[in-house]
């Protein structure tokens, strides 16, 4: 963090030394744009805005100034619009917001420099100096400015991820690099190429550009609120509740088509004693560490969500006993795998699971997660690290599994199962 700002202070002063008289021109579009992105900051300001990592489309303002304004005022335009979403938004730690106030600055002042080169040798070129709003006004510079944003998201994105990652975090990172955040990084780099050819040709025009971009913006906020309110802020998986309203549904189905399901629930061993020990910043690693390798493994129709604490809920459409047993065994196995850095020294991660059967132990989702719970209750009393079924008993009886039989993961020494049919080339069998 402190080399990013170490950066910036270096670019300013080269960039301040070398900023040209000041022209009325510059300073009306640059009190234009910062205005817009103050309007902006109020739209996501009555909106509300998620916790976490949020997606924003301050690069329609960011681009314009960077694209026409000499690179001194890319690195200044970050300053009021953080300081209003620090005020007017969320207080967040100073340092956080700094830190990304001073990331945005670095990477607009860079991919300013680099447009205004270009700019430059077109001037050359010519023989006749050319502005940069002329230059944006050719195919060259089209792709010029193209050229200047995506870099723009390049440098910004790459620190952040960079920061995220030496912070110990793991989710935002599919929020910076995943493919809904290049979309939306495609989304900015036109709607900002729009505004500064709109700009280029006359400053008041930023009045045409406000309302669809405040549009796009609330449309956005809109669809991480939705998310926010499904998914888990951890681990990215459904919540519990959003998972069982899509489980009831999973299961409605099943009963429909009269088809088979299962429901696992998965439930890191020690847990506790992990976060005892290395603290709770390492214990939610644990946690997003396990959360990416469960979601792995499953197939695009099953369901997986976080129920609480340590524990993980999954429901298998389409899963007779034999398939149930197969997938919870490949969910102990590649977790069994992790090795998780701790700052202390890797440490062994291990999940118990336990199974229920849908029409076998069940037809309702709280009697299969009864049911599951009693066998990972199974699984924790013989030792962890292991999958249960529960005892059967009465007319809930596996056919052909007699009382206290389970499925277990066959340690004795043969020869490698297909991984096309088990996944992993664990083999099952059946042990009373």
């Amino acid at each position: 963090m402190g080399a990013v700002f170490a950066c910036v202070l270096a670019a300013a002063v080269p960039a301040l030394l070398a900023l040209p008289p000041l022209h009325a021109d510059d300073l009306l579009l640059f009190g234009g744009l910062v205005l817009c992105a103050a309007l902006c900051v109020e739209g996501m300001r009555r909106l509300g805005s998620p916790q976490g990592v949020t997606r924003d489309l301050f690069g329609a303002w960011w681009f314009p100034t960077l694209l026409l304004l000499p690179p001194a005022y890319a690195l200044l335009i970050p300053v009021p619009v953080y300081l209003l979403l620090q005020y007017r938004i969320r207080r967040i730690a100073v340092h956080r917001r700094t830190f990304n106030a001073a990331s945005v600055a670095l990477s607009g002042a860079a991919a300013s420099w680099v447009f205004h080169l270009a700019a430059a040798d077109a001037a050359d070129a010519a023989g006749a100096p050319v502005a940069a709003a002329e230059l944006l006004a050719t195919p060259e510079g089209v792709l010029a400015g193209v050229a200047a944003c995506v870099l723009f998201g390049v440098l910004n994105t790459g620190i952040i991820a960079t920061a995220v990652r030496l912070s110990g975090g793991g989710a935002p990172l599919r929020m910076l690099c995943g493919r809904e955040a290049v979309t939306v990084g495609g989304v900015e780099v036109c709607a900002g190429l729009t505004v500064a050819v709109l700009a280029g040709l006359s400053a008041p025009l930023l009045l045409l550009a406000l309302p669809p971009v405040l549009m796009l913006q609330r449309s956005l906020l809109f669809e991480e609120l939705q998310a926010a309110a499904r998914n888990d802020p951890k681990t990215g998986l459904l919540n519990a509740t959003t998972w069982e309203k899509e489980a009831e549904l999973g299961l409605q189905r099943a009963r429909r088509e009269n088809s088979p399901a299962a429901v696992l629930i998965v439930d890191i061993d020690h847990f506790k004693r992990v976060n005892d020990t290395y603290g709770h910043l390492v214990g939610d690693q644990i946690l997003q560490a396990v959360a990416d390798t469960l979601g792995g493994q499953l197939r695009t129709g099953d369901l997986i969500g976080r129920f609480g604490g340590e524990e993980f809920v999954v429901l298998l459409s389409d899963a007779d006993m034999a398939e149930a047993c197969r997938v919870a065994e490949r969910l102990r196995y590649r977790v069994g795998l992790l090795r998780p850095p701790t700052g202390q020294g890797e440490i062994t991660i291990t999940v118990s699971v336990g199974i229920a059967l849908l029409p076998v132990h069940g037809e309702t989702l709280v009697d299969l997660l009864t049911i599951a719970d009693l066998a990972l209750y199974r699984a924790k009393d013989e030792g962890r690290d292991r999958v249960r079924l529960p005892v059967s008993a009465g007319p809930a009886a596996i056919p052909g599994q007699a009382r206290g039989e389970e499925a277990v993961p066959d340690r004795r020494p043969r020869a490698p199962a297909d991984p096309a049919v088990t996944g992993t080339g664990e083999p099952w069998v059946l042990e009373a």
